[in-house]
């Protein structure tokens, strides 16, 4: 049996946070972006208080539109990074290989 065999663990079997560390290698930026979210969502019950004349309803909204944009900011970077590393790296590597 090789060493990667006797690694192997069921998907049933696996921890929450052994998912998250294999979601994190698979995506380098979702953290970035769930950070980014838990920030915004934060700073948003911050300043619910001080929202002035803002109906709640309104700055609801705001919170949502902004936490969502760190996501969709950190999905889009990292696309365009799999993209760059696929079709600009590797036909880069290949030429200097020959």
């Amino acid at each position: 049996m090789s060493a990667d065999e006797s690694k192997w663990v069921s998907e049933n079997n696996q921890s929450t946070m052994d998912k998250l560390q294999w979601k994190i290698k698979q995506s380098p930026l979702m953290p970035v972006g769930i950070i980014g979210f838990a920030v915004v969502v934060a700073y948003g019950l911050y300043r619910l208080k001080a929202r002035g004349s803002m109906k709640m309803s309104v700055h609801l909204i705001h919170t949502r539109v902004a936490a969502q944009a760190c996501v969709v900011g950190a999905t889009a970077l990292g696309a365009t990074y799999t993209m760059y590393k696929e079709y600009m790296q590797k036909p880069a590597e290949e030429d200097t290989k020959k």
